[in-house]
Formats: C-alpha cells, sequence, structure tokens
C-alpha cells in the first residue's frame, strides 16, 4: 500500500481519482483501508485527504453493498440461514435503519468491509445505507489527521508516531469506545424489541 500510495503521490491532478478508484476496490475487495486512509493524510494533507476517503469509503461501500444484496447474496445468506436473532435484527434495521447504520459506522468494533456486505443482506434501504455512511466522517478525519502528522509514507502504519499523532489515536479510541457502548445497547435494545415483536422471546 506505501508503494502505491506512493505512486499516487507522483501522479500530480490524477492522483485523487487514483486514490478514490483504489479505495472503492479495496471496499470491494475486503481490503482494509486503515493504511489509506492514512496514507491520505500524508499525501493529500487534511481536508482533501478527507474529502477523497470519505468519497472512495462511501462509493466502495455502496458498491460493495450492492453486491452482496444482488451478486453474493447467497453465499452470504447461506451464512445465516436459520438465526432467527439475525432475522429478529434484520427487521429492527428495516425499522430504524439510517440510525443503526450510523451507529455501527461509528465503532470500530463492526469492521468497515464486513458491514458493507453483511447490511446487503438486510431490508435496509439502499438511501438509508448511503446516507449512513456519515458515520465514517469523524474515524475519516481522524485517521486523516493522524497521517498528516505521520509526516511521509515511511512512517504509515508503524509506531514512529510524533507524541501529537500518539494523542489524536488515544482520542480515536476513547471516541470509538463510546460509540461501541451506544451502538451495542441501542442494537440490543431494537433487536430485543423485534424479537417480542416476533414472538421469538418473551416480554
Amino acid at each position: 500500500m506505501q508503494e502505491v500510495l506512493s505512486w499516487i503521490q507522483n501522479l500530480g491532478s490524477l492522483g485523487a481519482i487514483a486514490f478514490i478508484a483504489l479505495y472503492i476496490f479495496a471496499a470491494i475487495l475486503f481490503i482494509p483501508g486503515s493504511i489509506l486512509t492514512l496514507g491520505a493524510g500524508a499525501v493529500f494533507g487534511i481536508v482533501l485527504g478527507s474529502v477523497y476517503v470519505f468519497v472512495g469509503a462511501t462509493l466502495g461501500a455502496i458498491a460493495a453493498f450492492l453486491v452482496g444484496r444482488y451478486l453474493a447474496r447467497d453465499w452470504v445468506e447461506k451464512r445465516i440461514e436459520g438465526n432467527d436473532k439475525f432475522k429478529a435484527i434484520d427487521e429492527a434495521v428495516s425499522k430504524e435503519g439510517l440510525k443503526v447504520v450510523i451507529l455501527t459506522r461509528l465503532s470500530p468494533v463492526f469492521p468497515f468491509t464486513f458491514l458493507n456486505y453483511a447490511f446487503g443482506v438486510t431490508q435496509v434501504a439502499l438511501k438509508d445505507y448511503a446516507l449512513g455512511c456519515v458515520g465514517m466522517i469523524p474515524g475519516i478525519v481522524m485517521y486523516v489527521y493522524i497521517g498528516s502528522l505521520a509526516g511521509n509514507l515511511a512512517t504509515i502504519g508503524t509506531t514512529e508516531l510524533n507524541r501529537e499523532a500518539q494523542y489524536a489515536q488515544w482520542g480515536i479510541r476513547i471516541v470509538g469506545l463510546v460509540a461501541t457502548v451506544i451502538v451495542t445497547v441501542y442494537v440490543t435494545r431494537i433487536a430485543k424489541q423485534a424479537l417480542q415483536d416476533n414472538g421469538l422471546e418473551q416480554k
């Protein structure tokens, strides 16, 4: 990834297009985007890096969502077949789709690439799913910021970060922890209600 990012850095004005395209393919191919997000900060700076990552991540998430819904649906569904709790959560997502998508995007516990395909087999509307991608913005900005503090691509993904970058990392962890608690409580509540509505759990 560092070599690819170096190549993109030398493309000039075409670098942004190449980066966004790369992010889309990474999302579809289950390639974690953390290095790309950090690299965007070093290559493009905080503002442009955040914009390019958000565009690439959103388009990639939508593309993977559509693949999961229409092309790989059978493969995904076989792995959740007979899971009543998942069916209940699916129903809950259909009612509170936008909120659930936003909350899960805020929490680092739910992997970006996995969520794209998992949501594809739920009843969440594509519009709600796409709008829910705004939940990625805080994490994107923080990771791009850390990448910009790294100074150069050689330190991306290593522990050779300055004190300010380390503080930013701790900030992400704290925000992520809070978001994880919120999403866990919220999703558990609506899933339990959906189970009750379906007669799968006693009130």
